[in-house]
């Protein structure tokens, strides 16, 4: 699995570690970094592909949650009027509409508890949830950016801090952090 993921971003992390001048080495942490940017997947699946490849706990959180904070405001700015621009067109309609059912259907689980909802909807490392589709709710629900961008950030901070707990194992951080 390490080196189908390898494959897939490893081309783009290797051309960024060339360019920057870096060590080949370097380009396992552009791994972690970009993995943590993409939807759905995120640090929930950058993490355990960390520990796959070797890198340290405290590093492989540091460089996953930073990607996957990446994302975050430009969702918060930019969601909502991209949205309306792609529901006037006949052919990107859809996409809007898909969201707003996404949106809809975790609505409950954040609106009654605004800033500490969207903090635990984040924070929780299960599937559906974290800073993409955390973002995507807050700006759909019009949250203030500023509220919304910290609860993100807690909650990512949170999940971060479970995934390598759960990838690690609590004595094999302690054991490979310095």
């Amino acid at each position: 699995m390490v080196e189908n993921i390898k494959n897939a971003v490893g081309s783009l992390a290797e051309t960024i570690v060339t360019f920057l001048g870096f060590s080949p080495d370097a380009a396992n942490f552009f791994y972690v970094f970009l993995i943590s940017m993409l939807p759905i997947v995120e640090l929930r699946g950058a993490i355990p592909v960390a520990y796959a490849l070797g890198l340290s706990p405290l590093n492989s959180y540091i460089v996953a949650v930073i990607g996957n904070l990446i994302p975050v405001p430009f969702i918060l700015l930019l969601i909502t009027p991209l949205c309306n621009l792609l529901k006037k067109t006949k052919l990107l309609a859809w996409f809007p509409r898909w969201l707003d059912a996404k949106v809809e259907k975790n609505r409950h689980k954040v609106e009654k508890y605004a800033f500490w909802g969207l903090f635990l909807f984040v924070a929780i490392p299960v599937p559906g949830t974290g800073a993409w589709t955390g973002s995507l709710i807050a700006s759909f629900l019009g949250f203030d950016f500023k509220r919304s961008f910290l609860s993100v950030l807690g909650g990512v901070l949170t999940a971060g801090v479970i995934m390598t707990l759960l990838s690690f194992g609590a004595f094999d951080m302690v054991r490979n952090l310095f």
